[in-house]
C-alpha cells in the first residue's frame, strides 16, 4: 500500500513538472519529499515552491501547513498547494 502511494505521489509530482516546464520553468525535484516543497520551479521573474499531494484530504496536515505559511520568502517566490485529485490531468492550486 505506502509503495504504490509513493509512486502516485511521484507520479503526480512528474506531472506538475511537465506542466511547468511546458510553460517555460526549470523545474528540480526533491526527491523522496524530504523537504518542505517537493518541486522548485525556475521562471524569468519569479520562483513557484510547490508542495504536491494526490487522492483524497486532507491535503496539508495543520503543521505542514504552519511550517509553510510562516516561511518568509522574496516577492518572487510563490507558495503553492497543488492538489491532483483522482485521474485529474490539471491540479487545483491553492497559494499560500
Amino acid at each position: 500500500m505506502i509503495k504504490n502511494c509513493k509512486r502516485k505521489g511521484s507520479a503526480a509530482e512528474l506531472k506538475a513538472i511537465r506542466i511547468l516546464e511546458a510553460a517555460g520553468y526549470r523545474c528540480t525535484k526533491a526527491g523522496g519529499s524530504l523537504g518542505l516543497f517537493d518541486v522548485i520551479a525556475l521562471g524569468r521573474t519569479d520562483v513557484r515552491c510547490l508542495q504536491i499531494k494526490c487522492g483524497k484530504h486532507p491535503w496539508l496536515s495543520p503543521a505542514e501547513r504552519e511550517q509553510i505559511t510562516e516561511l518568509e520568502v522574496a516577492a518572487c517566490v510563490t507558495k503553492e498547494l497543488w492538489k491532483f485529485r483522482d485521474y485529474a490531468r490539471v491540479p487545483e492550486i491553492e497559494y499560500l
